[in-house]
């Protein structure tokens, strides 16, 4: 069992041992999110909206503890998403490639800047507001555009 799956196993786990309040909605639908010509980054963006959706749980309720938990799952899947892509982009010689990886390099400074902020404040607001709009709206948008025009360069290589 990889380090990724052992993360998603004990999440899943954890999902069931904490219970959140049942008026907390889906941040992200899967339907929110464009499908593209590649499975792998299909797949790799519905696992992503899976864990952004438990974080934006936690974030609402307010659960501390879950927070710092599914920060570090979600950084871990952000970088193994963006590194996936990275590596498809490289191997294929996608023109756009460094454009691309630009996108990604910027979302993750955002995230690690997020992070950084929620070690010294503990402020929920502060990752909610992220989550529900910069995130969201950049995840939908770059999707869209770049993921999608990527994946037709791609081919569906599963």
């Amino acid at each position: 069992m990889n380090a990724l799956t052992l993360i998603k196993t004990i999440l899943v786990i954890s999902r069931y041992n904490h219970a959140l309040p049942k008026e907390i909605i889906m941040l992200i639908n899967k339907r929110d999110v464009q499908q593209v010509a590649n499975a792998m980054m299909n797949m790799l963006h519905e696992e992503e909206i899976e864990i952004v959706n438990d974080f934006h749980d936690a974030v609402l309720a307010k659960d501390m503890e879950k927070i710092d938990e599914l920060f570090k799952v979600l950084i871990y899947d952000v970088e193994d998403h963006f590194s996936t892509e990275e590596d498809m982009m490289e191997e294929s010689q996608f023109y756009a490639a460094q454009i691309h990886k630009a996108e990604h390099d910027t979302m993750r400074k955002k995230i690690k800047a997020l992070h950084e902020n929620w070690g010294k404040n503990k402020d929920p607001e502060e990752v909610q507001t992220f989550l529900e709009g910069e995130f969201k709206n950049w995840l939908v948008l770059h999707v869209a555009r770049w993921d999608s025009e990527t994946a037709m360069h791609l081919g569906d290589s599963m």
